[in-house]
């Protein structure tokens, strides 16, 4: 029996944009806030006018905290903002008419606002997709009488910083002059070193520019400011320009933060904002729309939004469970990324796709090490990983010593990557390294009990309530996946094999309960779960593909899924699996189902569970966009590269079409 999805109250809109998330009742105590980002600097909205809540930027971590393992840093709040009129401090308390609102097709987050008798002040802020460390907030304030306004930037060191330096420099010449608010200080452990720097941007010629005041308040803290008076009716604009960058980037960071906000700063407002608004309409030539179903087209654009946000091309970082919208899961890399991420990234933008595999990669003689120090050979990806590859989970999580599943998730990810791009340069080069020494490792973590049997032992499944279990359903169909992806691409590179891979691959077994049903692992008795494991084998991995099978299996298994505390992919992939067995109203039942209950306010941004509160989920953005693509969408990774099969609309949807599918940017339509 299907019990409906709990439905988000509308109480911030009063029509659902296919671009816009808008917000007009902002409650500051119940307020999850969204993210702006270029892959590289996340910024994280806030109820209170001019603030941040923090900035994230990928591939800063040092251990400090929690668990005696890397985690995620924040940076300089390069952003915030003092605004004074009449010399009064602008605050939420004072505003009225208060609305925020995302523009999903540029990336911008633009904050409007009546304060008192006094002013109108609105404000949009980007993180700059063409340039990956700058970001840039213009302010425009239009006075409802004679007024004087005192605008300060603030310059503040997040709390795990330590030995915070302040700089305030000016650089003159004959055609600009050019302010300079730098701060730079040390990662909890002195390994990193974070560094950001702003300046302002006025319309004003040069040499009638307002007069720039620097103030230090405290070591974390540094201010430079201006004033201006208006008169009533007058509209005054200016921009802050800023560069977040550490020394996982680069080996002077201090220095270039300053090089690149120069550098922004001699752009120019509207060139910055001309390549921004360019390389977002590039992206979203890769597009989903929906016909029928307004709220589900503004919800599957945030999805995407989030995605695209939180990955660039060009890169070797790999995004996080909550992406670059905070500090959730240390900021570390699991299978959400190469399972439940990636796939849509890949279909979408092969060329974001590739830096994830990059990541991987390069961390490549790290699995090594690490199968070695387990007794294994080949390579074994960690759980859990961060900046180096090493094992990141920490010691009271089992996953760490015993998920091994994430191993092959790598592997298969870089085999779809050669079957989307065929490309065979890259699968000699990049692919191969890394599908031989994980098909090694698998040949090694088998165990040979008796002839054609080949256990996979002492594991923690898919479905992680099922720890230190036996012959895991999806362990053991995701390393004969694996095996055979290394088989495959030895026939296409002529290369030679290692016999053993097809051996222990035919014989890795599949077990079934005696109602027919695949068996999740070998103690399996019947008993809730946490996520989708076995539904796993019909998609993504294709291993059980008659389709009375992998019925049975989803009847059996969906009805072992709480309805609280299970991540938002699970009902997903159930929504995929019913749209391709021709059943769309269930499909439609679970698509929703994914997602709606766990939505926050006031922007509908997704937490990892029913009720949860721990936005954004990454990871189930991307289990949802495969319900899409991969399911309502039909579209099939195969080692030809993209097919489509026939699958099932929701009834009432009037029609699906996606743009700029693969690398041939191809255009798919789906009608009932």
């Amino acid at each position: 029996m299907l019990t409906a999805a709990c439905v988000m109250p509308a109480y911030t809109q009063s029509k659902t944009d296919a671009w816009i998330i808008s917000a007009d009742k902002i409650d500051p105590s119940n307020y999850y806030g969204i993210t702006v980002a270029n892959g590289m600097i996340g910024l994280v909205s806030a109820p209170e006018p001019f603030k941040l809540k923090s900035v994230v930027l990928a591939g800063t971590y040092d251990q400090y905290g929690r668990g005696r393992v890397s985690n995620f840093l924040n940076s300089f709040n390069l952003l915030n903002m003092n605004l004074d009129i009449n010399g009064r401090r602008v605050s939420a308390a004072g505003a009225s008419n208060f609305r925020q609102q995302l523009d999903m097709q540029h990336a911008a987050f633009t904050t409007s606002f009546d304060y008192g008798t006094e002013a109108v002040v609105k404000y949009t802020y980007y993180s700059l997709r063409h340039l990956p460390f700058t970001v840039l907030m213009d302010v425009t304030i239009t006075a409802k009488k004679d007024i004087n306004l005192s605008a300060s930037s603030v310059m503040e060191a997040p709390d795990a910083l330590r030995e915070v330096q302040n700089y305030y420099n000016e650089i003159d010449r004959p055609h600009t002059t050019i302010s300079l608010l730098t701060s730079t200080g040390k990662s909890p452990t002195g390994k990193l070193q974070l560094c950001s720097s702003n300046t302002f941007l006025f319309n004003e010629k040069h040499g009638q520019e307002p007069r720039i005041i620097h103030e230090i308040w405290d070591s974390n803290m540094h201010m430079m400011r201006f004033g201006k008076a208006l008169k009533s009716g007058e509209t005054y604009t200016f921009s802050i320009a800023g560069t977040s960058i550490s020394s996982a980037h680069h080996d002077d960071p201090l220095n270039e933060a300053e090089r690149l906000t120069i550098y922004a700063k001699l752009e120019g407002h509207d060139r910055l904002l001309k390549f921004h608004n360019q390389a977002w309409d590039e992206l979203w030539k890769s597009d989903v729309q929906i016909d029928g179903d307004d709220q589900a087209q503004q919800d599957i654009h945030s999805m995407m939004y989030h995605l695209y946000s939180f990955s660039r091309a060009g890169t070797s970082f790999s995004p996080s469970p909550m992406g670059l919208s905070g500090l959730g899961y240390n900021g570390h890399v699991f299978w959400d990324t190469e399972v439940w991420m990636y796939p849509a990234l890949l279909v979408l933008h092969p060329e974001i796709a590739r830096s994830v595999l990059e990541y991987r990669f390069e961390r490549l003689e790290a699995a090594k090490r690490n199968a070695f120090a387990n007794g294994f050979k080949g390579a074994m990806y960690p759980w859990e990983s961060a900046d180096k590859g090493v094992e990141e989970t920490p010691v009271w999580a089992l996953s760490g010593p015993f998920e091994h599943h994430i191993t092959a998730d790598v592997a298969i990810a870089f085999w779809n990557y050669y079957c989307i791009t065929q490309d065979k340069t890259w699968l000699k080069e990049r692919g191969w390294p890394v599908l031989s020494a994980t098909a090694d490792f698998w040949v090694s973590r088998v165990e040979r009990n008796g002839k054609g049997h080949y256990d996979i032992k002492n594991v923690v499944a898919a479905d992680e309530w099922a720890e230190n279990v036996d012959n895991n359903a999806y362990t053991n169909a995701a390393a004969k996946v694996n095996l055979e992806c290394a088989i495959k691409a030895a026939q296409l590179l002529g290369t030679n094999q290692n016999p053993e891979w097809a051996t222990v691959a035919q014989n890795i077994p599949l077990l079934t309960l005696p109602n027919g049903v695949t068996k999740e692992h070998e103690s399996y008795k019947g008993e809730g779960i946490k996520q989708a494991d076995v539904n796993l084998l019909a998609y993504p991995l294709k291993v059980i593909t008659n389709k009375e099978q992998v019925k049975k299996d989803l009847e059996y298994y969906e009805t072992r899924i709480p309805n609280e505390g299970t991540p938002a992919m699970t009902q997903a992939i159930f929504s995929l699996l019913y749209s391709r067995l021709g059943n769309g109203e269930k499909a439609y039942h679970f698509f929703k189902d994914a997602y709606e209950p766990n939505l926050n306010q006031p922007f509908r941004v997704i937490a990892e569970t029913k009720g949860g509160t721990n936005p954004y989920f990454a990871t189930g953005a991307g289990g949802i966009m495969q319900s899409i693509l991969m399911g309502f969408g039909g579209l099939d990774i195969t080692a030809a590269g993209i097919t489509q099969i026939k699958t099932t609309l929701p009834p009432k949807w009037r029609s699906l079409k996606l743009t700029g599918i693969g690398p041939d940017r191809k255009t798919y339509i789906v009608k009932p």
